[in-house]
């Protein structure tokens, strides 16, 4: 795998190599190879893993479908929200005429 590092900037080709290494699944590859896993625990995580991408797949082609709705999109900004103010109602700006 390899990044290509632009104007010394160390810190976005971390970034992009981090993102291209989570894409590949080389940190969940890490994580499930740190111990031992019995052949068993193995033979139940992969049928664990095929059902949940089975579901998952029924539940995307019956949304296209249309048997059931979408689920609702969450929203991109959950902070305080302050009320919106009706133009020209905020502060006045100043204008050629008022500057005399």
């Amino acid at each position: 795998m390899q990044v290509l590092v632009r104007d010394n900037n160390v810190d976005q080709a971390l970034r992009v190599l981090k993102k291209k290494m989570q894409r590949e699944g080389i940190f969940r590859e890490m994580k499930t190879r740190k111990s031992y896993e019995k052949p068993s625990e193995r033979k139940t995580r992969e049928k664990a893993e095929a059902v949940r991408r089975s579901r998952k797949l029924a539940r995307k082609q019956a949304i296209r479908e249309g048997l059931i709705a979408a689920p609702k999109p969450k929203p991109r900004f959950a902070g305080p929200r302050r009320p919106m103010t009706a133009p020209g109602a905020g502060s006045p700006t100043p204008t050629a005429e008022s500057k005399v």
